[in-house]
This record gives C-alpha cells, structure tokens and sequence, in this order.
C-alpha cells in the first residue's frame, strides 16, 4: 500500500499540528516496514522529516499550504504519486489525488469561537470544514470531545470517525538533573515554583484572564513568584500586553517564545504549576507535558481538557472567574501535600499516552479505511 502524509505545515508554522506531524511520522516507521510511505514537503523547505526507514521516502510539492485554489492544485499534483491513502493532518483534504482519503480534525474552534481567529483563517478553516467532512472517507479526532463536536455540529457520521489521541513529545518523559534544570532558569534569570502558562498568544487562551487573577493573587495572598508565558505571539493578542502594562505587572510577567522541547521540559520541571484556562482545547497538549514533568496543572472544564487532565488536575467551569482561578493557583501553589497527590496522579494519567499508541491507531486506520 502506498500511503501519503502531507508534511507541508512544519515550513509555514511550526505550531502543535507541525509537531503532530513530525512525531507521528517516526512512530509509524517504527511499527511499518512494510507499506511505501511518501511525506509531501514544501518545495521550499530545506528541512527533510521521513524518518531514515527504507519504505519511507521525500516528495516536494508546489501548492502552498492554506492557498485559497489548493484542494485543487494540491490534487493535480498527487495524482501521478498513485496513492492508496492520503493523510491530511490539518484538516483539508485535496479535491482528489487517492483512492482514499484521511483528515485528522484538532477541534472546531473556528466554529464555536470564530471572533478568536483572524478572517484569513475563518475564511480557510470555516468555508472549507464541512465539505472536508463530508468528503473525507475517515476522520481521526484528537479527543472524544473533537469527535462529539463534529457529530452534533456538523452531523458527521459516528462509525465514520475515530479518536486517537496525541502524545507528548519524548523530551518531556527524560528526567533532568536538578543541576540541569537550575543552569536553564539561570540562562533566564528565573527562580522555581513561577507559575507557568504554555502555548500560543491568541484570545482562544484567555490570558487575559490569567494575568487578572495573577495580580489579585499579588494583592490579596502576597505570591510573589514570577507568571512566565511562554509561546510565539499568535493573532489578536493586544489584549495581553494591554493588560499587563495596565496592572503595572511588566516587572513580574516574562513572556518567552522560540523555547524547545528539552529547555521547555526544564521549566515544567521546576514551576509550581501550569495554568490552562483556555476557552476550548481539541487536545491540550501542554497539560499532558506538564503532567509528564511532575507540574500539577490546574485547567477550564472546557472541550477536550476534562479527558486529557483526568483526575489528575483541578479543573474550573468558567474560564473567566477571575477569583476562582486565584483561589486554585493560590491553593496548589500554597499546600505541598495536594501538590505531591496532583504530581503523583499526574504522572500516572500521562503514561496513558504515547506516540506507539497514537501511531498504531492511525495505522490501523490506513490499513482498513
């Protein structure tokens, strides 16, 4: 069988679909010898992402992601590939171009909070999701909430998608020495327990709402760890910097971007906690880091984060209750003993995950779609 992946996204943005990408594709080899795998590149990417298996090799394609023609350019490429099945990992398949074709759907946050993306991106996403649904012969959902979303939203099929969960990178599974871990706060003048947020600077992560209930855990409870944000700056984030420089927190809130896997696990390592109070997540991978790292996180009730938190993490019901979100950090941050149970449960529901696991589901689906 010969199977294609499209690898364009890593080129254009290197975000959590692109990471999705590049560990899914050396899970897969690990488990296949036998299918032919092609992974489709930007022409412009110098970079090459085929793990070095001899059944997986590099195509270049012309068609740009996102283009508003690329369902159909895309397809007039991948026709001459002769391709079995064809994985889209960013939701929009090509018009045609394989006997079969597989979408993996994040979430429909373009659908429930359309005001949090920029036009080009409601444009790209929204005007094409429901055909892509539709004309996908499967689906692959990151959580059971991204599956129910597509059921009850866009009267998608049950018996036509199927949950398959994410992973962590395999840094984050490493244990670090405390003097390694110390030289990289160092390298960015941090001390430990800082309270930590991870992931792109977008209104969909109600910062904004962190950073209020970070200054009135400085006002009332006097916690004086820094707040470190880190992430690139995404699309609409005004909101953030506005709020920071208007409660006079320059001089506590770092903001960090361009920090790799293994500096990242570091900081999970030695915060006193992760804060997710994210309006929707299809996934949440920074919760699974975090967990995997012995940091409890505390995260909204929302979208996929109930499945991938568990029982291993407090969760609030509404993303901009400024002082419940207070009173959690402050409780996690001040009682050793509930952070001890939360870093134990942790670890635990994060072994629930892997890369293997991931792989051999998305394989079973190429092999029986």
């Amino acid at each position: 069988m010969h199977i294609g992946i499209d690898g364009r996204l890593p080129y254009y943005q290197m975000g959590g679909i692109s990471q999705y990408v590049l560990h899914l594709l050396p899970a897969l080899a690990a488990l296949d010898g036998e299918n032919e795998y092609t992974v489709f590149h930007s022409r412009k990417d110098g970079r090459s992402y085929p793990p070095p298996a001899a059944n997986f090799r590099r195509r270049d394609l012309w068609t740009p992601c996102h283009h508003r023609w690329e369902r159909w350019t895309l397809s007039g490429e991948l026709l001459r590939q002769r391709l079995d099945v064809f994985h889209s990992p960013d939701f929009i398949p090509p018009q045609w171009g394989a006997k079969r074709r597989i979408i993996t759907v994040h979430d429909l946050n373009f659908i429930y909070y359309p005001q949090f993306l920029t036009a080009e991106s409601r444009r790209y996403y929204a005007g094409q999701i429901e055909w892509a649904v539709q004309a996908a012969d499967h689906i692959a959902a990151d959580s059971h909430a991204t599956r129910h979303d597509l059921i009850e939203r866009l009267q998608a099929p049950p018996e036509k998608i199927t949950t398959i969960h994410l992973a962590a990178s395999p840094s984050y599974k490493e244990h670090y020495p405390a003097a390694t871990v110390d030289a990289t706060l160092a390298g960015y003048n941090l001390p430990r327990g800082f309270i930590l947020f991870v992931g792109t600077l977008e209104p969909r992560k109600n910062v904004a709402t962190l950073i209020r209930a970070y200054h009135s855990l400085r006002q009332e409870a006097a916690v004086d760890a820094p707040l470190v944000l880190v992430g690139n700056k995404g699309w609409l984030y005004d909101e953030i910097f506005t709020t920071i420089e208007t409660l006079a927190l320059r001089e506590h809130v770092r903001h960090l971007s361009g920090v790799g896997d293994e500096l990242l696990a570091h900081l999970y390592t030695a915060a006193g906690i992760l804060v997710i109070p994210s309006y929707y997540e299809g996934f949440g991978l920074p919760a699974l880091e975090a967990m995997h790292c012995g940091c409890p996180v505390v995260a909204s009730n929302r979208g996929s984060l109930p499945e991938i938190v568990g029982p291993a993490g407090v969760l609030l019901d509404d993303p901009d209750d400024v002082p419940a979100w207070a009173h959690a950090i402050g409780r996690i941050l001040a009682d050793t003993n509930l952070r001890v149970q939360m870093i134990a449960r942790g670890y635990a529901q994060a072994r629930q995950f892997s890369w293997q696991k991931t792989a051999a589901a998305t394989l079973e689906l190429y092999c029986k779609t």
